[in-house]
């Protein structure tokens, strides 16, 4: 709950497990049954109010103050938000995505190779990389959001609504990008969308959340025919 004072729960009866590899998920639901917030309690960003979080086998204790390297926790789990705005903070593209790497304890020199190799996969303009990313459109801001994420090379990729804002073929490109990825780490990458075309096309496992609890959290393909 967001409010010590009230009942609304925006998650309960949460009952969830998810590896840390060879995953490919989507979570779907109408706005307000609690995508974002799941998806903020799988880095510790946000921490429960009640019941048991149990990241990468550290357990999440409900009291802010009493949990410790939850960096460690972000470093390995990298969430992109579904404003890229929340995340984008500097004065130039390229160091906005050399944030992450630098952060956790890349050179200056390492962070910009990565930066610029990361940059390159998600095919933004080299024009664009001394530039403010708020003096961007919307999405290249958000691909400039996703880059920073991956240039941190996160373990598990959280995207929230990523496609939202891409014309079609950025967001054709952006969902062979993380194919991609899933298929040559074995990363586990977790999706919230719309969009039932990326949800049939892409993911193994889908999770749909109505009024705050899982109502179906299985194969994508048994959902379709269901």
């Amino acid at each position: 709950t967001y409010d010590s004072r009230s009942k609304l729960e925006t998650l309960k009866n949460i009952n969830l497990t998810i590896s840390k590899s060879g995953e490919f998920i989507s979570i779907l639901g109408h706005t307000g049954s609690g995508k974002s917030t799941l998806v903020q309690l799988m880095n510790a960003l946000i921490i429960p109010t009640s019941g048991n979080l149990t990241i990468l086998n550290q357990e999440i204790k409900t009291k802010k103050q009493k949990n410790k390297n939850l960096k460690d926790i972000r470093k390995q789990i990298g969430l992109v938000f579904q404003f890229p705005e929340y995340q984008l903070f500097e004065d130039t593209v390229l160091k906005d995505v050399m944030f992450g790497p630098m952060n956790f304890g890349k050179t200056k020199e390492e962070a910009k190779e990565i930066a610029i190799k990361t940059l390159k996969e998600l095919k933004v303009d080299e024009s664009l990389y001394e530039k403010s990313p708020f003096n961007l459109s919307g999405g290249q801001k958000r691909k400039v959001a996703i880059a920073g994420i991956l240039a941190s090379n996160p373990d598990v990729l959280i995207l929230d609504e990523p496609t939202v804002g891409l014309d079609p073929v950025g967001k054709h490109e952006l969902l062979e990008l993380l194919k991609h990825i899933h298929e040559t780490t074995n990363k586990t990458i977790i999706i919230i969308t719309h969009d039932m075309n990326v949800v049939a096309k892409y993911t193994k496992r889908t999770l749909v959340l109505s009024n705050g609890e899982i109502v179906y959290d299985g194969n994508t393909k048994e959902l379709f025919q269901n």
